[in-house]
């Protein structure tokens, strides 16, 4: 599963907010995408890591899925 806790802990480093993503271009829906781990495309991914000026790594993990009862 992909996670973007990456993209949060780069917000705090570098002392931005979701709010400072809004005025740069990246609209609502896409960030609740984010915040609730669900599917962004590649060109997203792209333009996160030109406006943080980070790597994909500093954006995305891949991290195990849960287990399932």
């Amino acid at each position: 599963m992909i996670s973007y806790a990456p993209l949060w802990k780069t917000l705090k480093d570098k002392h931005l907010s979701t709010y400072w993503l809004l005025n740069h271009g990246v609209n609502s829906k896409t960030l609740y995408n984010l915040k609730h781990n669900k599917n962004t495309t590649l060109l997203t991914i792209e333009k996160l890591c030109h406006l943080l000026e980070c790597e994909i790594t500093d954006i995305i993990e891949f991290v195990d899925d849960p287990p399932h009862n």
